[in-house]
């Protein structure tokens, strides 16, 4: 009856916390909790498959590593402007990945960097479209994606 008890009782405290304690309250936010409780059933994804935990720790110190670089980055783009040759861009990075999980990490990890955004990914073409708001080199961009982050998600979710 209810595939995660944990969710659907803290849907119903929330309700309860936001729109008061009554029993009429009570009996619609125990509806709204069970049927969003069997929606996000339905909507289960697959378990990820980590192959190798010990490479987390990596990924999560490349990723804060890179993501203070390019706030210090973005911050002199806004304050000193852009160099010669600088501009905003997009770029289409071919992927190798295959794995869901592993894509939305990538996603994610792009999206969280200041200066870049995922804006599409090509399920057929296995593409994604990347914005980069100081584009100087197509290629490096490329190269920075597919062999710091997409090389290492796929050792973890291979």
């Amino acid at each position: 009856m209810l595939p995660y008890p944990l969710l659907t009782a803290s849907l119903i405290l929330m309700w309860l916390l936001l729109s008061g304690f009554t029993p009429g309250q009570f009996i619609l936010g125990t509806l709204v909790a069970v049927f969003a409780s069997w929606a996000m059933a339905s909507l289960r994804p697959d378990k990820p498959k980590i192959r190798k935990w010990h490479l987390i720790p990596k990924l999560v110190a490349i990723v804060f590593f890179d993501i203070i670089r390019s706030n210090i980055a973005v911050a002199g783009v806004l304050l000193f402007g852009r160099g010669k040759g600088r501009r905003p861009g997009f770029l289409t990075i071919p992927l190798e990945i295959e794995d869901r999980t592993a894509l939305a990490v990538l996603a994610i990890i792009l999206t969280s960097t200041p200066g870049s955004a995922w804006l599409e990914y090509d399920q057929h073409d296995r593409t994604v479209l990347l914005h980069v708001l100081d584009l100087l080199d197509k290629n490096e961009w490329i190269d920075l994606v597919k062999n710091r982050y997409e090389k290492l998600l796929m050792e973890i979710f291979a």
